[in-house]
């Protein structure tokens, strides 16, 4: 079922039936290196986080990418792919590639600098031959965009979906990906003029309370909806915050929160204990460089399920 108003999709939400068991994180990760660092002009059309005017350092880009890697080990297995020089700025995975049990799922993305990532044949082996996974593959839908995760952040406890409708993701592509993953309620509602990504607004930890960028959302009564839903546990950020990409943040494990430096620095005392009263600690890796890039940790993580 997709729903496209608050009052269905919480309607549609008392009607669920629990699914006892359903892992509410992943079972391992996956991160796709950087190879030649650089920023792609075509993907800043639409994406206002790129810091196109700065320099970037391929060799700190790398090593921060590696610190990264190596951090969320702490949590569940991680799996690196090489970069492509071809696509020096493909450290964004979770667009591209996302899963459900036994599934790959291969995106549309909306520009062509982006749609050669959906290509990489050694990815796509890694699913098919090591992990027996078959492959629903979007990428070849011309009448469609569907950025995977970027603009779906799911509940995998719930099979709940939330999609951000922009130029990265839309209808036809909510629609698509709602099939793809297998959810059973697809929340589908309009970003705020100027986001591209609902990842960046929004982050669920662990499927028991949510970050949420009121300002992020075209209607101020979809994130009330959201956090109602999870039992008013949302942590609100001020736009300077969501800036900071407090907002690109991941669960791996049940009791912590991932989110880049930057991201964890712009954080008051009271959200970081208000984070910890609901069980979380706080993971922080500094990734300013991959950050100028447009996207932050939450982006460079590929969920295994």
């Amino acid at each position: 079922m997709l729903v496209d108003s608050p009052a269905a999709f919480l309607d549609a939400c008392a009607a669920l039936v629990p699914r006892p068991g359903a892992a509410a994180t992943a079972r391992g990760a996956f991160l796709v290196a950087p190879a030649e660092f650089a920023l792609a002009a075509e993907s800043a059309r639409d994406n206002r986080y790129m810091a196109m005017e700065q320099a970037v350092d391929p060799l700190r880009a790398l090593a921060q990418h590696q610190a990264l890697a190596q951090a969320l080990r702490a949590d569940l297995p991680v799996v690196v792919f090489p970069g492509d020089p071809a696509t020096p700025d493909a450290v964004f995975p979770n667009n591209v590639f996302g899963t459900a049990p036994g599934t790959l799922v291969v995106g549309r993305m909306r520009h062509g600098v982006r749609r050669r990532e959906a290509q990489r044949s050694d990815i796509r082996a890694f699913f098919r031959e090591l992990l027996g996974y078959a492959a629903i593959d979007l990428s070849g839908r011309d009448e469609l965009v569907a950025e995977l995760t970027g603009s779906l952040v799911i509940d995998r406890a719930r099979g709940i979906g939330y999609c951000g409708l922009s130029e990265r993701c839309d209808r036809a592509g909510a629609e698509a990906m709602h099939r793809a993953f297998g959810l059973r309620l697809t929340f589908c509602f309009e970003l705020a003029a100027g986001e591209y990504h609902t990842n960046v607004v929004f982050a669920l930890l662990a499927g028991r309370a949510a970050i949420l960028a009121a300002d992020g959302f075209a209607d101020p009564a979809v994130p009330q909806a959201i956090a109602q839903v999870y039992g008013g546990r949302a942590l609100w950020l001020t736009p300077a915050q969501k800036q900071a990409y407090a907002g690109n943040a991941i669960t791996l494990a049940e009791d912590r929160v991932w989110m880049s430096a930057a991201a964890a620095a712009a954080l008051d005392a009271g959200q970081c204990d208000t984070l910890a009263r609901w069980g979380f600690r706080l993971g922080a890796v500094e990734l300013s460089e991959i950050e100028k890039a447009g996207g932050s940790l939450r982006c460079c993580v590929g969920e295994i399920y």
